[in-house]
């Protein structure tokens, strides 16, 4: 459940969203922040560098954000990769057990949306297939890889219709369940199957890769 209800001594009914982990701080995983926060969730959010570098980005993003160590992050109940593809294997090593949490690829094999000339190539394995041997006891969603962080930031909608979020994933209970977070943010999932085959369609390289389309 993305939700706690509670009652007080006031029997007044206090709700409560899910607190969501994002390992990064860069545009993407602000833009991420954003849009979680002003749905009502709140955000956890980790670099390299350690929480005090993360002052300024928290403040301007709001009460909800608080700055935290990837460890601490690592054990929020759903985890969003916002780092560049070969910042993965140092950011993931050394966390706590995952234990099913569920780990959002937002990732792209060193491609960014700005920049198409850094793709590394991953062979017979997608990119996600590959991501989720760096979380083992996790349970994978490849999402949000398609949009850059400008669309991401400011335009889940459109007059004409909700902008689609492709998904991917092996475990069909973790993709209902961030899919009720990307539909909360106001976004559109679809669901492509499992990574080694919707996964190929989404990541770069694929038919759907660079696509930004609306459900209408």
């Amino acid at each position: 459940m993305a939700i706690n209800i509670q009652h007080n001594s006031a029997n007044v009914i206090k709700i409560e969203y899910m607190t969501i982990g994002i390992i990064g701080a860069g545009k993407m995983a602000r833009a991420f922040a954003r849009q979680l926060v002003s749905t009502g969730y709140k955000v956890m959010m980790c670099n390299s560098r350690g929480p005090h570098s993360l002052n300024s980005i928290v403040t301007a993003l709001g009460a909800n954000v608080q700055a935290a160590t990837t460890e601490e992050v690592a054990r929020a109940k759903i985890v969003i990769l916002a780092v560049h593809w070969n910042q993965l294997p140092q950011a993931l090593s050394n966390l706590p057990p995952w234990e099913g949490r569920i780990v959002v690829d937002a990732t792209n094999p060193n491609f960014s949306l700005e920049d198409v000339n850094n793709f590394v190539y991953t062979g017979e394995k997608t990119s996600s297939e590959l991501v989720a041997e760096l979380v083992p006891g996790a349970r994978l969603v490849k999402a949000f890889n398609t949009l850059c962080y400008k669309v991401l930031e400011k335009y889940p909608e459109h007059e004409h219709g909700k902008r689609v979020v492709f998904i991917s994933g092996n475990d069909r209970y973790a993709k209902r369940e961030f899919s009720e977070v990307v539909k909360r943010i106001g976004f559109a999932p679809v669901d492509l199957g499992n990574l080694a085959n919707g996964g190929r369609m989404q990541q770069f390289g694929g038919p759907l890769g660079s696509l930004n389309l609306l459900h209408l």
